[in-house]
């Protein structure tokens, strides 16, 4: 019923920033309803929790994250953000959008020492 499209991974040094983006596709009602989070895999690694957003945009981090990230959402544009700082080495993973059942495709973010 909803499909997810992740974009914004890519390379970044140590310390740097990136900015994911989540656009959600399909039924009006469901995307602004929903509550929506933002997940990684790094390889050989289970995929984590990596924080997640109500609905009316109350936020939950995991604490892997350390206060690094922020997520938000745009209802009217359908779309979910995780802004993401002080990135480090261990940070690199496919981070993935999820919502109404559904998952992205997923988008790169690979950190540099």
């Amino acid at each position: 019923q909803v499909q997810l499209v992740e974009s914004g991974g890519g390379l970044v040094q140590a310390g740097g920033s990136l900015r994911l983006s989540c656009v959600a596709t399909g039924s009006s009602f469901v995307i602004k309803t929903m509550g929506m989070g933002w997940y990684r895999q790094a390889p050989g690694k289970q995929r984590e929790l990596v924080a997640t957003i109500t609905s009316g945009g109350v936020p939950n981090y995991a604490d892997s994250i350390k206060g690094r990230f922020t997520i938000s959402r745009d209802n009217a544009k359908n779309t979910m953000f995780l802004q993401m700082t002080s990135l480090q080495p261990e940070d690199t993973a496919v981070y993935y959008c999820a919502g109404a059942r559904s998952w992205g495709q997923g988008t790169q973010v690979t950190v540099s020492s």
